[in-house]
């Protein structure tokens, strides 16, 4: 019989479920499985803070809509990545956190890395904790750790192996009975379901289709564009779902384009189609779903149906085997004969000004303004590429502009709010790409701070993600509010006026340019992503412009 360790059992079922890498930095406790990986060839990305490992991860995972793996040693390595599984948890990213801990048999003996509850610690913030207490329970509870992440809603999960159960040896056993091969994506509509949104569209005046982050994780986009297109409806999305409705005609962009519609321009019908109430819907308040519309909410978990806001129909799935009835419905069904041209109108016309606002209200000084920046970056960025923003005016800036992209991907910030995740979502999703996909990360100055040692983790990985950096020398968002609440004469802590980020990145074995006139930008950005290689893209642009977005979350109207 063949004897294997702990650390070559997870391997063994990690490749069995189709992980092809893996994210993490590896510390003695959890070298067994790093020692697995090298023996059955299965690639770990090593970076250089454990907090980007998970980061990575959920990058990965966002981009395949597959499971991500994130390697933690013991303690240190452990907490370091809290803030990415309260992430995951938050944005229902399907992450494995695989974490190593002390030895059961020194177990209160206050030893190195351990004496910490790690199980108690990732419970708030996972669909699932489990600690291992045998080398031959591996196989069974990751199995059980998968099924959980990959079943919706997706969400991060954690398997915590002290360092002796990772090195015990046990007999081969038979992994094929472990997994649960195929996805079960839950149920989909009854016909009288399909009927009765059938039904509504056909009532519908001015309707749209919203997609939220469950489109792509649950591979709905193609069946959802096609019934979008069967009927002529506009396509709108949250930032994580823009991906799914890019290829199509009939995409409209982001969501937040519905604010500021006259009245009698509103949606009457809203289908929500895995997007949840909250942060993205202006919480339920009507300013982006009007409250007099019919609001038909497609979500996999109970919960969160209805929440905020009235609902006309509930349906408790996801999307893919909803649009995939919906679809089987409309070959049943003769077309009902009505032409939504004019109000597709209606809507491209709104938008069309709410573009013309923005860029009324730029005032040029000496350096490069965001929305300047903004626009030639969208431009410029090859179709089917993915784009990643990190930093609080930087998102909400290109949030004006990355609707004109055909992009595959739009990664953002999920309802966590942290700043610092995007060297980690990038370097992840550019290794979840196929080769010859670009993968821009859009950043601020300040975010880009937390992790500049990845640019060393891109260049021996091979990674080329190109990072643009949108330098105002300031935490520019809490600037703002403190000038807006406090005044001028009451910013404090908000100044980051040293440094050169490009300089760091060479530095680092990347490549680094200054871009200090618009014109520079966009042949730069072309160079950068035919070269294959890790670039930093330093931009240098003004403080004082405020983004449209930014104006709402303070209060406000966007103009």
């Amino acid at each position: 019989m063949t004897r294997v360790s702990g650390g070559d059992l997870v391997v063994r079922l990690l490749q069995q479920a189709g992980v092809d890498r893996m994210f993490g930095i590896n510390g003695a406790h959890i070298d067994s499985v790093y020692q697995a990986a090298l023996d059955h060839r299965l690639p770990i990305v090593d970076v250089r803070h454990e907090m980007n490992a998970g980061h990575a991860a959920e990058g990965y995972a966002r981009v395949r809509n597959a499971l991500g793996v994130a390697l933690l040693t013991a303690g240190g390595g452990f907490t370091n990545a809290v803030t990415s599984m309260a992430n995951a948890h938050l944005d229902r990213t399907p992450v494995l956190y695989l974490a190593a801990s002390g030895p059961l048999a020194d177990d209160q003996t206050n030893t190195l890395q351990a004496g910490l509850d790690q199980v108690a610690v990732a419970t708030p913030v996972t669909k699932w904790a489990h600690r291992v207490t045998r080398a031959s329970l591996i196989p069974r509870i990751l199995a059980r750790a998968i099924r959980t992440a990959l079943t919706a809603p997706r969400g991060p999960v954690l398997v915590d192996i002290p360092w002796d159960v990772l090195t015990e040896e046990v007999d081969l056993p038979d992994l094929t009975t472990e997994l649960v091969h195929g996805a079960d994506h839950g149920p989909g509509l009854s016909g009288t379901g399909a009927d009765r949104i059938l039904d509504l569209l056909s009532k519908a005046r001015r309707p749209v289709i919203i997609a939220g982050s469950e489109v792509p994780r649950s591979g709905a986009d193609g069946e959802l564009r096609a019934f979008a297109e069967r009927l002529g409806l506009p396509l709108m999305s949250d930032y994580e779902g823009l991906g799914a409705i890019s290829p199509s005609p009939l995409s409209f962009g982001l969501l937040q384009g519905l604010h500021g519609l006259p009245s009698a321009d509103e949606p009457d019908l809203v289908i929500m189609a895995g997007l949840r109430f909250g942060l993205t819907t202006a919480h339920g308040s009507g300013a982006l779903i009007p409250r007099a519309a019919r609001v038909v909410q497609i979500d996999p978990s109970g919960g969160e149906l209805g929440h905020l806001q009235p609902v006309a129909l509930s349906v408790a799935a996801d999307p893919l085997p909803v649009f995939e009835d919906l679809n089987r419905a409309l070959a049943f069904r003769q077309a009902d004969g009505r032409d939504l041209t004019g109000w597709r109108a209606v809507l491209r016309a709104h938008l069309h000004r709410r573009r013309e606002a923005v860029a009324a209200q730029v005032v040029h000084d000496d350096r490069v303004h965001p929305y300047d920046a903004v626009r030639a970056i969208a431009a410029t960025v090859p179709e089917a590429s993915v784009v990643v923003a990190d930093g609080a005016l930087t998102y909400l800036w290109l949030s004006e502009t990355i609707s004109g992209t055909p992009v595959s991907a739009f990664l953002c910030h999920g309802y966590l709010g942290s700043m610092g995740v995007g060297m980690g979502i990038a370097l992840g999703a550019q290794a979840a790409v196929a080769p010859g996909t670009s993968v821009v990360l859009v950043t601020g100055d300040g975010a880009v701070g937390y992790s500049l040692g990845e640019f060393d983790s891109m260049v021996r990985a091979g990674l080329g993600v190109v990072v643009v950096v949108l330098n105002n020398r300031a935490w520019g968002a809490t600037l703002h509010a403190q000038e807006i609440l406090h005044g001028k004469d009451r910013v404090t802590n908000n100044r980051l006026e040293n440094g050169s980020y490009a300089a760091a990145a060479i530095a680092l074995g990347a490549d680094g340019h200054q871009i200090r006139a618009l014109g520079e930008l966009g042949p730069a950005l072309t160079k950068a992503l035919h070269s294959g290689r890790p670039s930093c893209l330093e931009v240098h642009v003004s403080l004082d412009p405020i983004p449209p977005e930014e104006r709402v979350i303070m209060g406000g109207s966007p103009f």
